[in-house]
């Protein structure tokens, strides 16, 4: 499993009973996890901290319990990246501190060249994008969500990057892709975190299971002996990595070469001694 390392505005301080107990800068925020089934005693001090915690509906949904004061947004920074964080539906807070692995891996891929042209899909609120635009990347980023888009772009305000060369889309993903085919576009890297079910601003259904193989392939269609990545993030759980990597394996390192690898990625529990809680799977085609 990989797991960021460094010390940034954002902590997993505890998870138990279904929930995790997190700090974002200075706020505790307690939000449900459906990986956390173990029932750990919850003896960490911040549990009875938290400005608010998020609570599920039997009947589906939930909503924000509010213990004091919080405010409408804030922000954390990690390393050279600022991001905006607000309580929204559905339990989210707009980032997926995990996923800071994947950019410090692609960061890595983009600084080593002159160029690097990067399509974001599925991009919600930019935190891939950002960190591309930081390491020199130009980048498309395409969300079906006018509300997800227009955060992205605050994103990239408070992380310094709103003058670099970047194409804000609000679009249907598989739509999108399509017409670049036939336009003929190409990208040195494409990152992709589709949902597990969704719908495009037409209203148009997306299943991950029954419509990702063949939207791989697309992707494909948008790469070339020149490129350099495809990273493929999923929090479906019966997507497990070796399903994601088989995948990759027959589309992109059939037609290009290179290699597949694929793991879990996590957030570790601070000072509990080498404990992870599993956030979802990557798996990375690279020529590198």
């Amino acid at each position: 499993m990989r797991t960021f390392t460094d010390s940034w505005d954002y902590e997993l301080l505890d998870a138990s009973c279904g929930e995790k107990l997190e700090r974002w800068g200075d706020i505790i925020l307690i939000r449900p996890d459906p990986q956390a089934i173990w029932k750990t005693e919850k003896t960490h001090p911040a549990w009875k901290k938290a400005a608010a915690r998020y609570l599920r509906s039997e009947s589906g949904g939930g909503h924000w319990e509010y213990y004091g004061s919080l405010p409408e947004s804030w922000q954390v920074s990690r390393k050279d990246l600022t991001f905006n964080i607000r309580p929204m539906g559905f339990k989210h807070t707009g980032l997926f501190p995990e996923q800071s692995v994947n950019w410090d891996l692609m960061r890595n891929i983009i600084e080593t060249r002159s160029e690097f042209r990067m399509l974001n899909l599925f991009a919600y609120t930019g935190g891939a994008t950002v960190a591309a635009l930081k390491s020199g990347a130009s980048v498309t980023h395409v969300d079906a969500s006018k509300g997800m888009v227009a955060w992205a772009k605050d994103n990239a305000v408070s992380s310094g990057v709103a003058d670099r060369p970047v194409r804000w889309l609000v679009d249907d993903c598989m739509k999108f892709v399509a017409r670049e085919i036939r336009r003929g576009n190409r990208y040195d890297g494409i990152v992709l975190d589709p949902p597990s079910y969704g719908r495009g601003p037409g209203g148009e259904v997306w299943k991950l299971e029954d419509a990702l193989f063949d939207f791989l392939t697309d992707c494909c269609k948008l790469l070339d002996e020149n490129s350099s990545f495809l990273m493929l993030n999923s929090y479906t759980t019966g997507l497990s990595p070796s399903v994601m990597e088989y995948m990759l394996k027959v589309t992109a390192a059939r037609k290009f070469g290179g290699r597949v690898f694929s793991d879990e990625i996590g957030i570790p529990v601070t000072g509990s001694e080498g404990l992870v809680l599993p956030c979802g799977a990557t798996s990375v085609w690279t020529k590198e």
